[in-house]
């Protein structure tokens, strides 16, 4: 609030309204009494005026007629009389225009003692026709009147008058200053009479004001306003002694909830003393549990890793056991067949056919081991990359579809026997700069739970695994498989911890999770999943890349 309206008072609002609402009252009625004198006196002038001008064209219409200029000037005399009257001009039509101002010529002229001839009022004369009109200084009226022949009632001519107009000019200043001087009057006389209404009206909510300010110093609730003799404030003194019975009967309640409220305090202190030495201890142990938890959880965690790991050394052992296999038995033949043509040789008993024969052999043997060791290489080289990537969260610059490759080919001793089909969709010039290692796993994880979930009772499913980038350092990557779906139930919930169909059957539920944490911490991506029962699953997982490029 600003300090001009805190400054406000009744008082002052008060006079302000009922001077105001005096001054409007008293303005309006004076100007329009002023304007209904000034009016009337200027239409009594103009009465004066067109009386004069058609006593004036009645007097001279018969010397006109006969062209009589001495009748005429002697037919004007009778203006004496008319103290008002200054200057008068007979204009006498010619023949061509009778019937209009344009074509007159001054005739006769009355001009009181000491004033001159006006001339050049031909033009005026139609606009001056019964209406007069006052100079632009208000001292003189002008008008003027057409002259009829009284037989023929033709125009004969016009009468140009001017008259005195200075009583017009005295008469406004006389009108303005007597109604302003009304004004005044009754305007102090409104101030003193509003001040003392003003006193009436104030000074009982003065009291009542001085008797609040008091109650409120000193908190004696107890006390009431007296009676006052006007209504209204009568009104709210009644008011204000009930608010009082209503404020010292709250008083009286407070001061007994206080006294509750302390001795409720003292027991609820010791209470809550009790109570937080408790939930200390209650949290504590919570503590406690959660760190064994996560400290299980992780052990979990890092045996699936291991576990998974421990399948693909077995199976990729497997895998290479079969090339190595081939290659030993081919060169077991070359040796046998080394040891004969040796024989042969010292019993000098060797022929050019079975040296040929021995040499297409060993040419023969040598591709079969060169193809097996080199197949077991890629093998171990793979494996070795994998499993690098699985142990190993730092970055590295890699070719995506050559991940993936490397990938499917660490989990072909599990998939060989199985009929399922798994294609990537993939740009092989796709270049990026991240961690291989969350990579890695992920694909790996979600492979095997379509294999051990997704295809549980189908012979031949279908995966799709699609990597594309979908901004200059963003990757895309869209795994999808026609399995049997998830239950709406299991969807919700798939990436929280221990969440599982196999329970019981080896299944710890925590792949999804651990999928779940990988593109979320190590990737610094989101997963989102879509899957309804008897239609597959498709998870997109977006993660940002440092680098990325398609050469």
């Amino acid at each position: 609030m600003t300090d001009r309206a805190i400054k406000l008072s009744i008082r002052s609002l008060f006079l302000w309204v009922v001077m105001t609402i005096a001054a409007i009252s008293l303005v309006s009625t004076s100007g329009l009494s002023i304007y209904t004198q000034i009016n009337a006196y200027r239409y009594e002038l103009d009465n004066r005026a067109n009386l004069l001008s058609k006593m004036t064209a009645n007097a001279v219409a018969g010397p006109l007629r006969n062209s009589s200029q001495a009748l005429v000037e002697e037919s004007l005399l009778f203006l004496d009389a008319a103290d008002k009257v200054l200057n008068v001009h007979i204009y006498k039509s010619l023949p061509d225009g009778a019937n209009t101002s344009s074509n007159v010529e001054r005739f006769a002229s009355y001009n009181k003692g000491g004033q001159l001839l006006i001339p050049g009022k031909q033009k005026q004369l139609i606009n001056l026709d019964q209406t007069p009109l006052l100079t632009e200084d208000n001292d003189y009226l002008e008008s003027s009147r057409k002259i009829f022949d009284p037989e023929t009632n033709e125009v004969l001519g016009w009468v140009y008058l001017r008259m005195s107009a200075d009583g017009f000019s005295q008469h406004m200043v006389k009108t303005v200053l007597v109604n302003l001087g009304i004004m005044l009057f009754l305007l102090i006389f409104s101030f003193l009479l509003a001040l003392r209404f003003q006193r009436r009206a104030t000074t009982p909510i003065e009291k009542l004001s001085f008797f609040l300010q008091r109650t409120s110093r000193q908190r004696d609730y107890s006390a009431r306003a007296e009676p006052s003799n006007i209504k209204e404030i009568n009104v709210l003194s009644d008011d204000v002694n009930i608010m009082l019975s209503r404020i010292q009967e709250y008083m009286h309640k407070q001061r007994q909830a206080e006294e509750q409220h302390r001795k409720l305090n003292a027991s609820l202190e010791e209470m809550v003393s009790q109570r937080t030495n408790a939930l200390k201890d209650a949290n504590q142990e919570l503590i406690q549990t959660l760190e064994k938890l996560h400290e299980f959880q992780r052990q979990i965690v890092q045996n699936e890793k291991m576990a998974s790991l421990g399948d693909m050394v077995a199976g990729v052992a497997h895998e290479v056991n079969t090339p190595i296999g081939l290659g030993v038995t081919a060169s077991t033949m070359m040796l046998d067949r080394l040891a004969v043509i040796e024989r042969d040789f010292e019993n000098k008993t060797l022929k050019a056919s079975a040296m040929k024969r021995f040499m297409d052999e060993s040419h023969e043997n040598l591709n079969i081991i060169y193809r097996n060791l080199n197949r077991a290489a890629e093998l171990i080289s793979s494996f070795k990359q994998v499993a690098v990537d699985q142990s190993s969260e730092s970055s590295r610059t890699f070719c995506f579809a050559q991940l993936v490759n490397e990938i499917l080919l660490s989990l072909q001793p599990r998939l060989k026997k199985l009929q399922h089909n798994i294609n990537v969709d993939c740009d092989p010039t796709l270049c990026v700069e991240t961690k291989a290692g969350p990579i890695n796993q992920i694909i790996i994880n979600l492979i095997m739970n379509s294999v051990i979930h997704g295809f549980e009772n189908i012979e031949k499913g279908q995966i799709d695994i699609c990597a594309e980038l979908i901004t200059t350092n963003k990757l895309k990557l869209v795994y999808r498989d026609n399995g049997i779906g998830i239950p709406s139930d299991i969807r919700k919930r798939i990436f929280d911890p221990f969440v599982t169909t196999k329970r019981g059957q080896g299944g710890s539920g925590l792949g999804m999770h651990l999928v779940y944490n990988l593109v979320t911490q190590a990737l610094n991506g989101s997963i989102s999943i879509t899957s309804e029962v008897g239609s597959g699953v498709e998870f997109v997982i977006v993660f940002p890349v440092s680098s990325a490029k398609t050469s």
